[in-house]
């Protein structure tokens, strides 16, 4: 449903997208992950046709956002991060506008309205202007704008920004329950939000896609595979000499340190079974093992490994 091929966007001298190439499947959630300023918003400009791109293509159900611009908005619904509306009107009066200007026929257009106030929950504020919505419900008024006109592809951008955490859990399913019958690209920096919505994720950073995948996917792509939790009773700076010597430990920090017992963070580069030569490791120099259990790389973790590290 949406082919991105070499996409490349410039501010100037600032390099915002550079060269991109990522596809989204009919019926996929994926979802943009990136620092601020990665360029997930341009990117998401160029594929609803509101900027044009300096070089590459982008296809949004085979139209070419480039050549086929009307053609391509009517086949799919955006929500801006800024979420522009119109506070002055009323709830029904701005879905009503919504549907005049996406040439819904006049007789559909009360339908339209009552299946939105339905699917985004707007029934206790259809008498209430705009202006007097909290963040929460004007994010699911834009997504009944987005929506009216039945599209195939929902574009969002940062969908939950601002919103409060109650808030976030309700746009979230509602986002997820969109997904079931359409194709949705959403943007964000929120990682807890991508993991909980998404089905497969896209990494940016610096205008450039750093991964792509299930964050397992993304996991064995990165520098460190899983992550170890180790619990000891030894000399810390022993500990920490033997710890260097364990092959295929990538790197670990300290955790925490209770009654004499340090935690320690490893990351592991997953080839081995790292676990079984820490406990021998334990064993050999008897030192009291208290917990040992290993896990994969979290998205956080994975986000920091792409991003932060390359900053």
């Amino acid at each position: 449903m949406i082919d991105v091929e070499n996409l490349t966007k410039c501010y100037g001298d600032t390099v915002a997208v550079n060269a991109i190439t990522f596809s989204v499947a009919k019926g996929e959630i994926v979802g943009l992950l990136g620092p601020n300023g990665a360029g997930k918003t341009t990117t998401m400009r160029i594929l609803t046709c509101y900027l044009p791109a300096d070089g590459g293509r982008a296809t949004i159900a085979g139209k070419d956002v480039s050549e086929k611009s009307l053609a391509v908005r009517r086949c799919l619904g955006y929500l801006p991060e800024n979420n522009p509306l119109y506070h002055d009107m009323g709830v029904v009066e701005y879905l009503r506008f919504i549907a005049s200007i996406r040439h819904i026929p006049r007789k559909q257009i009360n339908t339209k309205i009552r299946e939105m106030i339905e699917t985004c929950g707007l029934k206790p504020v259809i008498s209430k202007n705009i202006g007097e919505l909290s963040k929460g419900f004007c994010q699911r008024v834009g997504l009944a704008q987005a929506l009216i006109h039945d599209p195939d592809i929902l574009i969002l951008d940062e969908p939950t920004v601002g919103l409060d955490p109650n808030q976030i859990v309700e746009i979230r399913e509602l986002i997820k329950k969109i997904g079931k019958e359409k194709t949705v690209i959403l943007s964000s920096h929120i990682l807890p939000e991508v993991a909980a919505t998404c089905q497969r994720i896209i990494i940016m950073n610096k205008g450039s896609i750093a991964a792509s995948g299930t964050p397992a996917e993304m996991a064995g792509r990165t520098k460190g595979g899983n992550v170890i939790n180790l619990v000891i009773r030894g000399p810390e700076a022993e500990v920490q000499v033997k710890l260097r010597m364990v092959r295929n430990v990538k790197e670990f920090e300290i955790a925490g340190e209770e009654n004499g017992k340090t935690r320690f963070k490893i990351i592991s580069s997953g080839d081995d079974d790292v676990a079984e030569e820490l406990f021998r490791m334990a064993v050999d120099n008897n030192w009291t093992l208290s917990e040992l259990h290993q896990e994969s790389l979290s998205l956080e973790d994975i986000f920091q490994q792409l991003t932060i590290e390359e900053r």
